[in-house]
């Protein structure tokens, strides 16, 4: 009886640890199986491709030397930064659409070459940040640059977070820069290392030429990142950006202010304007308190919005309709 009882408790061992085994090889192999579905599934559909380096590009009119093969590289980087970057490039799109419009006729009427709008893009992305060095605003200027060119810079007013004069500040430097290299892609680069860096960089290397200039990392890839961005701006579908006119941020209308007192309390202020204080910060992002002292009488020029401006279908009414991609006339129905 005993011996029953072992050779059933045997059995029923053997039998047990087959079935684990049978268990365990099954999983195994449903793994393997849901792996290999899954392994298929990416490579059929992860296509990744290499965007196609223009052949030739300028930058202000001034030719990128592209039969120099470290030229040609670094621009191809930039090329790929700004075509797989893709919330940073819409975000692009969208944001000039609303700013351009107010940049481009400042450049104009000071006599700077329109790609300079894309040096905004390539500093601040045409919002109101901070770097780590200290630069603010849209143009990202430094305090004693921006004061330097004419920028209120205190506790209560930073006008290089106002669109226009920070643009205006912008152009007095490139006219600057200009009088001393005669080259506007030089003039670019000193934007980023300064007039002073540059002229010793072309001193010290003996060129004066920026593509013949030895540069650091960051000057090195800068006006490169500028021509990129202009490539990609104006070739969008040529890059996979495909968006249609109401995904771009609309103009605002606003209507303008002029005040040439003190204003003690400014949430109140807007509150008489039939208005909040978060709107006013909103459309005049250079406000930086709650008050404006104003002891010398200076015109400050707030904006407000206009009837329905502050309603984002009664501004996409202005948009023209269809799906037209933005620079191109490609259809949804050609694209697949």
């Amino acid at each position: 009886m005993k011996n029953m009882q072992k050779k059933l408790y045997y059995t029923s061992g053997v039998l047990c640890l087959l079935l684990v085994c049978f268990i365990s090889i099954y999983a195994i192999v449903e793994v393997k199986n849901q792996n290999n579905e899954y392994n298929a599934l990416f490579n059929r559909h992860m296509k990744i491709f290499s965007p196609e380096v223009p052949a030739t590009a300028n930058f202000a009119g001034e030719v990128v030397p592209m039969e120099l093969y470290y030229v040609r590289e670094a621009f191809d980087r930039e090329i790929m930064a700004s075509t797989f970057m893709h919330s940073s490039s819409i975000m692009m799109f969208k944001r000039a659409n609303r700013w351009f419009p107010v940049i481009e006729p400042i450049l104009k009427k000071n006599g700077i070459p329109d790609d300079f709008k894309f040096l905004a893009l390539a500093e601040s992305n045409l919002v109101n940040v901070v770097s780590p060095a200290g630069a603010e605003g849209y143009w990202q200027f430094i305090k004693a640059t921006g004061m330097k060119y004419g920028l209120e810079i205190n506790d209560n007013v930073d006008e290089r977070y106002n669109m226009e004069k920070a643009t205006q500040a912008a152009c007095d430097y490139f006219k600057d820069a200009y009088k001393d290299f005669n080259s506007w892609t030089l003039v670019a680069a000193s934007y980023n290392r300064g007039i002073d860096g540059v002229d010793r960089a072309l001193e010290n290397q003996n060129v004066s030429n920026y593509y013949d200039l030895y540069l650091n990392e960051e000057p090195s890839r800068y006006v490169f990142r500028i021509i990129a961005i202009k490539e990609v701006y104006n070739h969008p579908v040529r890059y996979g950006f495909y968006l249609r006119q109401r995904d771009f941020y609309p103009q605002l209308n606003c209507r303008s202010i002029v005040v040439d007192s003190s204003i003690v309390n400014l949430p109140a202020f807007a509150k008489q304007m039939s208005i909040n204080y978060r709107i006013l910060r909103e459309l005049n992002p250079w406000i930086k308190n709650y008050s404006l002292p104003n002891k010398s009488k200076k015109t400050y020029i707030f904006q407000f919005p206009k009837e329905g401006a502050l309603n984002f279908e009664t501004l996409m009414k202005k948009v023209p309709s269809g799906e037209t991609f933005f620079h191109d006339t490609l259809k949804f129905n050609e694209v697949h």
